[in-house]
């Protein structure tokens, strides 16, 4: 596809496209407040590709943005971490799942017009 835009959300930066779920971890700093189909708009858009345009930000592009929706909270594949002490036996196993929130891009937003429907 040759519309995307890459955002930073989470510590992490994304390549999303219009109609395609992605999962995201510290998507708002309360959790819980965010519930399923609630619409959301992210404003930290690193670049936007439209065709042969590529548009870039300093460090983000002011008047771009991602709106889209939650489709539910999810969890991450188990880390699992064993600490071994050499020499003596001792062995401790424990493991843990990152919350991640599971959500849907609908449109791309720049300059104040949606790149989706052109």
């Amino acid at each position: 596809m040759n519309k995307y835009a890459i955002i930073d959300i989470g510590g992490k930066q994304l390549r999303v496209e219009q109609g395609r779920f992605y999962d995201a971890r510290h998507l708002a700093p309360v959790r819980h407040t965010l519930t399923s189909n609630e619409k959301i708009s992210i404003n930290r858009v690193l670049l936007i590709r439209h065709g042969s345009s590529i548009n870039l930000g300093y460090p983000w592009l002011d008047d771009a943005a991602v709106k889209g929706r939650i489709l539910h909270g999810c969890f991450e594949k188990k880390l699992v971490i064993q600490r071994i002490q050499s020499k003596k036996k001792t062995r401790r196993t424990f493991g843990y799942r990152e919350h991640m929130t599971r959500f849907v891009v609908d449109f791309i937003h720049f300059g104040g017009e949606n790149l989706n429907k052109r």
